[in-house]
Formats: C-alpha cells, structure tokens, sequence
C-alpha cells in the first residue's frame, strides 16, 4: 500500500494539539472553513474528533485484511501516535477495529497491524425504479452479503409502495440472519447505536437523513423469504445479479408487485416477530442461527426530481402524484432507523466514487428513464436543490415528439422513442449528442454508460456515444474523452449513502 499521507487530520485538545493554529493548519481541504470558523468561534472538540475518527475508519477500509498499523496510521493522517492510539482504541471498544497481526519492524518490536471489521455494521441499499424494487445489504466493506427483488410498480400509491419497501428491508435483514449470514465466527452483536456514535459524522447527524432506532417497526413481511448471503467477488464495484424474491406485506400486495405465498394453516408455526432493525440484536435462536446484523440504516434511490436534503419528492417524471411527498421520514418512521433519499444516478455516481473512480465524471443512465450523476472533483455535485443531472430533459429537437416532463424534443423522449421501435443505433446516436454536449459544457474527464438499456447491448451504446463524442474532439483538436460501460449498482450506491459519511465523505 502506498505510504502516502493523507493530509487530513485534524489535531485537538486530548488527541495530542497545542494551539487553534495548528488545527487550522492541519485541517482536511473538505472541512478547512468549517474547522477555522469553529477555531474563529471556539473550537468544536467533538466534531474535530468525529473528524479525525472518519480519517482513521477510513484507512482502515483502504487497507483490507491486510490491515495497518498505528504507526502507518499516523503518518499518513498527519495525527500524533497518541491521537492515533486514543482513536482505534475507541473504535476497538465499538467493535470497528480488530487487530489483524504483527508486522516487522526496522528496529524494534514487530508492529500490531489493525483491520476493519466489516461485519460490524451494514446498511440496506434501496433502488426503487419506476417498475422493479432491488435491494441489496452490505457490510463496512462495502460487500454485497445478501440481496432481493421484485416487481413494483410507482404509481401503486405511496403508503402501498412505503409499505413494501418497508417489508422488503425486513424480510432481507431477516432472511441474512436466518441463513447464517456472517463469515465464521462472526460477532454480529455489535449495537447499531454504538457505531453511530463512535463516528458522530455518522448517518444520523446529517440533515440528509432521516430516522432513529428504537421505533416500532412494521409487522414481518408474510412472504417466503429468499434471501441468502452472496457469494460475489467480482472486481468491478460491488454488484450481484438480483435473484428472483416474492414482495413483502401482506395478503393483498400493491398493484404490479408479484403476489407472495399464502398464509400458514391454522395451527402452524409461526415465525417469531422481528425486533427493531436499529435494536440490538437478540441472541441467535433456531429459527435465526445467526443474529440479525446491526443495522445502520438504509439508502433509497430512485428517479427524480427531488430533494435530497429534506429527503421529499417533486413531480417523479410520469408520476406527479408523488409530488411533495416526505419519503425519507414516512420510511424512517415505518422502519425505525436513518433513512436517506437520493437520485438514482446520484447514488450511482457515489458507488463509482467510493469504489474508485477518480476525477470529474458523468454517469449517463439509460433504463425506464434517462438522467446523468456528476462527479467534479473527485465530490458528487447535485445543486442547491438537488436539479443537477437532469440529464434527459434537454431539449435537443425542436417541436420533437412530448416529453412526459411537458416540453418536446428531450434527450429522454427521443432515446426511449428509438428504443422502443428496436433502434438502438439511434438511441445510442442520440444519447451521443447529449453526452457531448454535457462534455462540453462541464469539461469532464470521463463518461460512464450504464442501465438496464445499455447493459443489453453495451458495443452498440459503446460504439454510438463514442463515435459523437470521437467527432466532436477531432473537430476541437483535442484528444476525445474516454467512454466506459458500467454495471451502474444504483442499490448498492444508495447502501453508500449510509455508509460513506462514516469513512469521511460529505458529498453522501
């Protein structure tokens, strides 16, 4: 691993600083302003330590099984070794850190090298499409460990799609801890709260999100469950192809959700109710061998428009009957943990980040739908009112074919007109046009494909983005911007919109 520093921490009373001047120096470029007008004002102790806390979490997720020591660990966040030593103390005692060995030394004893304990904390990642609902549980790691889906349809009514969301989180939690779920020996009894507040920059304390432990949750979904731990390890970000599943709820689903089993006869044995998702977890019994994970909370993505701050929907294209609906707080209050709300493409665009795609970026999604997630700068960009990458609503055409938006001649509508007469070359034309002009506008390094569209035929959206995008640099006199396929894992970046705040980041 690289012995690079980081840069980033940020020294305070009791983690080894002497003056406001050195935490002003020392402060990570992300927070500078925040961390001088907190000295300018008097310092914010905890949030400092929150963090520092985040800088050190981090690392240790970089540095996988292998691990890193304290000392590796001071250095590469600029924090003094009793910083260090007090931080991964603190997370020891949460249950986030462990060691993973010895280490030689130059001189010396050998080192103790610690390592992140993913299993201690997971989150569900929500993609909630116009017709389809996919979820997908993950660890610290960021590891798809189990997964659902099934048939949903938006425009089923919002208490009746809240309700089915709700009881897919359940049955997916459940179902991991009924399985086994968990490597060998695993101690998944770590309390989700207690991770939260080891790193106080956590999903709970942003504004984004929603939902506390401790609520009531809804009755256990009535369906066969078909949940079971994954056993992916493919290179690219975290991804898995989605198993069939039944919905959730009860006797009567949602309209356009696939119907589950029956209710047991009269004298069978029933399943023993779910605690709270955000409780701690029971001790492991027959019936659940594996005590559910601590869980964290739970990301959705979906189209918008919307908001991501307050977590509440605008007018959903085609489906305006959401509009000004408070999903965030609805499904944290049925479930009974933090909740965050998100564009799909944004949520796909975080997933890219964490899992290492670098630079300025644009993330072009073609499936139900057509919209863009922006990276500049290595930070997802929304807008102040969450408006960026409404990719699809370009007008490109004149007095060209409606929009479900209300305007004529969309990127969108002519990309999903094209596709469904079975001319992918001219919706791949198309979406090339609107790349190039969204590389022109933004200066960006890289275009990423993706969506349920695109994966069907990658060389024929490949070839077609490419070709515009090739044209347009030749006639610039500048070398062309590369175009990528992606597996666009929007449920598991929507997982990254609980997560990503605990290692640091705060575009999530």
């Amino acid at each position: 691993m690289s012995g690079g520093r980081t840069g980033g921490g940020v020294r305070v009373a009791g983690e080894g600083a002497r003056t406001v001047g050195e935490v002003r120096a020392a402060a990570d470029v992300r927070t500078r302003g925040e961390v001088r007008a907190a000295a300018d004002a008097g310092v914010n102790l905890p949030a400092l330590r929150s963090h520092n806390t985040a800088l050190v979490l981090d690392l240790l997720r970089r540095a996988g099984v292998e691990g890193i020591s304290r000392l590796e660990l001071a250095e590469r966040t600029g924090l003094t070794p009793q910083a260090v030593s007090k931080i991964t103390g603190r997370l020891r005692d949460a249950g986030l850190a462990a060691e993973a060995g010895r280490r030689a030394s130059t001189g010396g004893k050998p080192r103790t090298v610690l390592r992140l304990v993913p299993e201690a904390g997971h989150a569900v990642g929500v993609h909630l499409d116009r017709d389809a609902l996919r979820l997908v549980l993950v660890d610290l790691a960021g590891t798809v460990v189990g997964e659902r889906c099934t048939e949903l349809d938006l425009g089923a009514g919002a208490e009746a799609v809240v309700a089915a969301v709700a009881g897919e989180v359940e049955a997916l939690v459940d179902g991991w801890a009924r399985g086994g779920g968990g490597p060998p020996g695993t101690d998944s009894s770590t309390d989700a709260d207690a991770v939260a507040d080891t790193v106080a920059a956590g999903p709970g304390a942003d504004a984004g999100v929603s939902g506390r432990t401790g609520r009531t949750p809804v009755n256990p979904p009535t369906v066969r469950d078909r949940s079971t731990p994954s056993s992916r390890t493919d290179p690219a970000p975290e991804a898995a192809p989605p198993p069939e599943a039944a919905p959730p709820t009860d006797p009567a689903p949602p309209p356009g959700a696939a119907a589950g089993p029956p209710l047991p006869p009269p004298g069978a044995a029933a399943r023993p109710p779910a605690p709270a998702l955000g409780a701690a977890p029971a001790p492991p019994t027959s019936a659940t061998p594996h005590p559910p994970p601590p869980l964290l909370g739970v990301g959705v993505a979906l189209p918008g428009p919307l908001d991501h701050t307050r977590g509440v929907l605008h007018r959903v294209t085609g489906f305006a009957e959401w509009d000004g609906f408070p999903l965030r707080d609805a499904l944290g209050q049925r479930l009974g943990v933090p909740v965050a709300v998100d564009k799909d493409t944004n949520a796909a665009a975080l997933g890219l980040a964490v899992a290492g795609e670098r630079g300025s970026f644009a993330y072009l999604h073609l499936g139900t739908g057509l919209g863009a997630g922006l990276v500049i700068d290595g930070v997802v960009r929304r807008g102040p009112r969450t408006a960026a990458g409404e990719f699809g609503h370009q007008v490109v055409q004149l007095d060209g074919p409606p929009c479900d938006c209300g305007d004529r001649g969309c990127v969108e509508a002519l990309c999903l007109t094209a596709v469904s007469r079975g001319d992918l070359p001219e919706a791949a034309r198309v979406l090339g046009i609107a790349a190039g002009n969204l590389v022109a506008l933004l200066d960006i390094d890289l275009v990423l494909l993706g969506g349920r569209t695109v994966t069907t035929a990658p060389e024929v959206f490949l070839r077609g983005v490419g070709a515009v995008l090739d044209e347009r640099a030749r006639r610039a006199g500048e070398p062309p911007v590369p175009v990528r396929t992606v597996p666009g894992d929007i449920a598991e970046g929507a997982a990254q919109l609980v997560l990503a705040p605990l290692f640091g980041r705060a575009d999530a």
